[in-house]
């Protein structure tokens, strides 16, 4: 059988090493610097491929749906554009230059003789498959939220936080104030404000110990896709209560694989024993094994002594969405499935009270399921708004008041009714 191409390209750069560089200390100059570069890139070209066959093609024509709905967004909302985190904006600017860094260190140890071919094979063929996992989950789940606030907009919603031109879809640094803020807030036409927060909680800011006993249990949370609340809410901590936030009402966990079900996780930083007995015997942990201890259909004593034993344990995904739900305890759960979910999971989670919306590949339309039931946990928040105008029309919006004696709120209703009716003369 034929060496994969890979080999083939090491083989070649091992006789050039020998060659130009026993000591390897890969310091060329002019033609050996571009012989030895040519051959590194095609040496990890070749490893990508034969670790991730199509799969990279794959993830571009993904960027270029979550690109394409991000458009829209724009246009919609009005923004100049979205924030992601580092390491997936690094992917969705060019998903082989960034797959390239993952394996470069392990790619100069193999050079340097320091581990062989299948060490190699194993190790940086595992950093180039978590990488592309990771951001293709993060990519799925970054087109679910904008097509979400897409469809909100086509319901009369609109951008009330963040202020300034910019969404972000990650979470880094914003807790650092020991608050955790949303990462969007919407006003819907007739139906009230929707707080969505992006992979939350997460841990908050803290300065000495006993900032950090308060603030531990941030560090052990269960962090679901996105917690959605109906109002206005621009913080969720709430140290003293257990969980140590607002309750949600409604969480939404995306899957993009088509046979997620079957997959497990390690579940470790949620079992993590907190700092002090205190913490360990605190209703957060507590609440904790109960929840897991009923999915596991033992007793909660049990489940200790296993998580105990195990120091992390392994739960199938469905049972992970079991343990949020029942540990945030919101009013409606809801997984949004890019595939069609079996049947049997169907009724598995329903039994669990987790709607399912699936099927929805990247089809923007499938996802009006999901908008009715936000729009139902929808509500109105007490608050006003202010406007700019400049002062010549401001004085004519007076006299038109004084002319009606009318106040400034319900002339501009007026105003606006009048206006809907007659768009068409106005365009």
């Amino acid at each position: 059988m034929e060496e994969p191409k890979w080999i083939q390209v090491y083989h070649k750069i091992l006789d050039f090493l020998e060659k130009h560089d026993k000591k390897r200390r890969f310091n060329f100059k002019g033609d050996l610097a571009r012989e030895f570069e040519k051959l590194r890139e095609k040496f990890r070209d070749s490893f990508i491929e034969y670790i991730l066959g199509l799969e990279v093609n794959v993830a571009k024509e993904w960027i270029n749906r979550l690109f394409e709905e991000i458009k829209l967004l724009k246009k919609n909302l009005n923004i100049d554009g979205v924030l992601f985190s580092k390491e997936l904006r690094s992917f969705l600017e060019d998903p082989h230059a960034h797959l390239r860094k993952k394996i470069f260190n392990y790619m100069y140890d193999l050079f340097r003789l320091k581990i062989d071919t299948e060490e190699f094979e194993q190790v940086a063929g595992a950093a180039l498959r978590t990488s592309l996992r990771t951001n293709m989950r993060s990519i799925y789940q970054g087109w679910v939220i904008a097509a979400t606030l897409n469809l909100l907009a086509e319901e009369g919603g609109y951008l009330v936080y963040p202020e300034h031109k910019y969404i972000s879809f990650e979470r880094s640094g914003k807790q650092k104030l020991g608050w955790i803020p949303p990462n969007v807030v919407m006003y819907v036409e007739g139906k009230g404000f929707l707080s969505l927060f992006i992979e939350a909680p997460r841990p908050i800011g803290w300065e000495d110990t006993q900032d950090l006993k308060r603030a531990w249990r941030f560090y052990t949370a269960l962090r679901p896709d996105m917690l959605v609340y109906g109002g206005k809410v621009l913080n969720i901590v709430r140290l003293g209560q257990d969980p140590p936030i607002e309750r949600p009402h409604m969480i939404i966990e995306c899957k993009e694989l088509e046979d997620w079900y079957v997959r497990v996780r390690d579940m470790r930083g949620p079992f993590a024993k907190p700092l002090t007995a205190e913490e360990w015997r605190s209703k957060w942990i507590q609440g904790l094994w109960d929840g897991l201890a009923d999915i596991l259909g033992v007793k909660r004593a049990e489940a200790v002594e296993t998580v105990k034993e195990k120091k992390t344990l392994r739960l199938k995904e469905p049972q992970i969405l079991t343990l949020y739900r029942k540990f945030y305890n919101p009013d409606v759960m809801v997984l949004v499935s890019r595939a069609r979910v079996p049947e049997n999971i169907v009724e598995e989670l329903k039994e669990n009270k987790i709607e399912v919306v699936d099927n929805i590949g990247y089809n923007r339309e499938n996802l009006k399921e999901l908008i009715e039931i936000l729009l139902k946990i929808a509500k109105h928040t007490p608050g006003k708004i202010s406007m700019e105008i400049d002062w010549e029309t401001y004085a004519q919006f007076e006299k038109l008041r004084r002319m009606f004696r009318t106040s400034r709120e319900r002339l501009l209703r007026k105003m606006i009714k009048l206006a809907l009716k007659h768009k068409e003369e106005l365009l």
